[in-house]
């Protein structure tokens, strides 16, 4: 069996209107004396008073930089403004452009990562895993959280597609862990039971539970089913208990079109697809998206019925090395739209 290292979080704070005791929870954390902040302008408008007069309480010197998007170039500038502050830590505040950029300069500088997020729209918040925009169309490793900050008020004031998008990727984790089962029966692929039932057991919370999310959704069950997936990916030493198949549809859905949906979005009916292709029950995916008001059906997020079938007939070719169910049932766009109008997708 191969090594891998379980590279876990040291201290995750959940809490509500306690985004001002930050600067005491980075002190306890790692002491540092300088931090480079990353978010984007609404996101630092929102919470730039209340975390710099924590940091400055503190005696924690700091630096704001702007993150405008998740493509290649931009992370780059980012990277070498942030190389100049010679910071302790990197602080990624926001969704999931600025919590993926802040990770990945906290890796390539090798300094320590703390993530502060302000909407629970994927599970990237605890996780190693970033996904940028450039030539690999799917998430690449880079460091887990030192820390995570959670502050339930911020995200309770998010808007609700995000949260719907969360929602949208913990239903990934049933079809991820269904095609890491597969990978282990079929090719003998390491299978950690641990940390895909910890996968598993976040979404299952989430299903469980969401009749009683459309009108009051519980923002704190989400965000730690979102903090415990991330975690699972930490002790895999992979992203397999967390991105499967359906992943692989939406990274092929923004090959082949960007700026479609959100990722949980994109993965939450990439999900639907997967499951019915795995034999598995969807309709409890449909009945979980519906129930928190993510999208079920393709038109809903503007996604074209020929770049769906395109988007899972090529999926697999973006990652051949990560078996799934695609790489076991041979797709064709006209396989992939009579699956889709099944589900009710199309």
């Amino acid at each position: 069996m191969a090594s891998h290292i379980m590279e876990l979080p040291r201290k995750i704070l959940i809490g509500e209107n306690n985004i001002s005791d930050v600067g005491n929870f980075l002190v306890g954390l790692s002491d540092p004396k300088k931090v480079s902040l990353v978010s984007g302008d609404r996101v630092r408008k929102i919470t730039d008073k209340k975390i710099s007069t924590s940091l400055s309480d503190s005696k924690i010197k700091f630096v704001w930089h702007r993150s405008t998007s998740n493509d290649v170039e931009s992370a780059n500038k980012t990277l070498f403004d942030i190389k100049k502050d010679k910071s302790d830590l990197i602080i990624g505040i926001g969704g999931g452009r600025s919590v993926d950029i802040a990770k990945m300069i906290a890796f390539t500088l090798k300094k320590p990562f703390v993530s502060i997020p302000t909407s629970a729209s994927h599970d990237g918040i605890a996780s190693p895993f970033v996904s940028l925009r450039g030539d690999k169309p799917y998430s690449i490793i880079a460091t887990a959280p030192l820390g995570v900050f959670v502050d339930i008020a911020i995200l309770k004031k998010a808007p609700r597609r995000l949260l719907a998008s969360g929602c949208g990727d913990l239903m990934a984790k049933v079809t991820a862990v269904r095609d890491w089962e597969l990978a282990r029966d079929e090719v003998g692929e390491y299978f950690g039971t641990y940390a895909a039932n910890l996968a598993s057991m976040s979404a299952k919370i989430v299903i469980d539970n969401s009749k009683n999310f459309k009108k009051n959704p519980d923002v704190r069950m989400i965000v730690e089913a979102l903090i415990s997936s991330g975690v699972a990916a930490c002790i895999a030493g992979s992203s397999r208990p967390c991105s499967g198949a359906e992943h692989l549809f939406s990274h092929a859905v923004d090959h082949l079109k960007p700026g479609i949906g959100l990722h949980g979005e994109k993965c939450g009916i990439g999900a639907i697809l997967i499951a019915k292709i795995q034999g598995q029950d969807w309709k409890k995916i449909i009945q979980m998206l519906k129930n928190v008001g993510a999208p079920t059906k393709a038109k809903e997020i503007g996604l074209e019925p020929e770049i769906l079938a395109k988007a899972l007939t090529i999926a697999q070719s973006l990652r051949p090395e990560r078996y799934t169910i695609l790489s076991k049932v041979k797709m064709n766009e006209e396989k992939a739209i009579e699956i889709a109008k099944s589900t009710g997708v199309l």
